[in-house]
């Protein structure tokens, strides 16, 4: 008989939210992302999309609730989404609560029709900067406008919206009020994110830190922030702003981890398994996936990585000049 059980980990937390990137590939080079001239993973590594399907499936089956598609950019994939419309099916189901996707917006013009059809209620778009010269400093290969237009399909195909941008000292951290009044009066809610020290890039990231406590201290003196319990099954805690009737994220990895309500586990476009974005530690699963058509290896091998889920990352921004916590950059693991 298949194992139905729901994935408890060590410290009696219930992992029912997976992030798969399905490419490390992406179309930006955002800065604090990516070196410019990154290799990318061989395409026979990657998993096919029958296989990414399989492993989801597998999880949904495990009593994962909440899916998220990221990348690199999900939507440069080759027929992503014959992925997309394959698990919508656990949506039908009820098995699956959401399914949504974070991406750069530059696709978005093409898919999110197709994606509203499929089921999907929400995307994540990450957007660092409003000034259009900055964002293509930022983003070294992007284009604004495209992402303007992405996020008006997607408002036209009822898709909800939520800008993330990553606050970065001395390059995006006085827009952020302007980011912030744009968004909420555009519907969307916004989330900064600390820069995470993930992956060797050119720049030094202790130069680009910045705190989120000292963003929401400079935000208060102009606007009247209220702790909501609002939850999208991510690691963010959310603000109310009263003058703009906006909701406002803060995931904060450095000033304040969040890995005591940890629900997540991260699969990459390989088959392998990180149990903490913020550890090294990493399970195989594309070597049981492929030994059986059936599932049981599978199952007892994404059991033995649950049973090493740790309980909290270690993260923290190092001196100058020192290697990042961790050697794999974001794109592999996902967002």
């Amino acid at each position: 008989m298949e194992n139905t059980s729901p994935l408890i980990d060590p410290f009696g937390r219930t992992v029912d939210y997976l992030r798969v990137s399905v490419t490390d590939r992406c179309d930006f080079r955002c800065v604090y992302c990516m070196a410019e001239d990154m290799t990318f993973l061989p395409k026979r590594d990657l998993l096919t999309l029958e296989e990414l399907d399989r492993l989801c499936s597998a999880f949904v089956a495990r009593g994962v609730k909440k899916l998220r598609l990221t990348g690199g950019e999900p939507l440069v994939r080759k027929n992503i989404m014959q992925l997309v419309r394959s698990l919508s099916r656990h949506l039908e189901s009820g098995q699956l609560e959401e399914l949504t996707l974070t991406t750069n917006g530059s696709q978005l013009a093409r898919y999110a029709e197709e994606l509203a059809a499929c089921g999907v209620k929400r995307v994540n778009v990450s957007i660092d900067t409003l000034d259009r010269e900055k964002f293509q400093k930022i983003t070294r290969w992007g284009q604004l406008g495209k992402v303007m237009e992405g996020l008006e399909a997607a408002r036209k195909a009822g898709l909800a919206v939520k800008i993330n941008a990553v606050a970065l000292k001395g390059v995006n951290e006085f827009e952020i009020e302007e980011m912030m009044r744009w968004a909420h009066g555009e519907g969307f809610d916004l989330t900064l994110i600390e820069t995470m020290p993930l992956g060797e890039i050119e720049e030094d990231r202790t130069d680009q830190y910045l705190p989120l406590s000292l963003v929401r201290q400079r935000l208060e003196e102009t606007f009247t922030l209220s702790d909501i319990a609002h939850k999208t099954g991510g690691p963010a805690r959310y603000v109310e702003v009263a003058e703009t009737g906006g909701r406002l994220g803060f995931i904060t990895p450095l000033t304040h981890n969040f890995c005591e309500s940890c629900n997540r586990v991260r699969l990459t476009c390989t088959g392998t398994l990180y149990m903490c974005l913020g550890q090294d530690d990493a399970a195989d699963l594309r070597a049981p996936l492929r030994a059986s058509e059936g599932d049981k290896l599978l199952f007892d091998a994404i059991d033995e990585a649950i049973g090493r889920k740790p309980k909290g990352h270690d993260f923290i921004i190092e001196r100058p000049g020192e290697a990042p916590a961790v050697s794999r950059h974001m794109s592999l693991t996902g967002g």
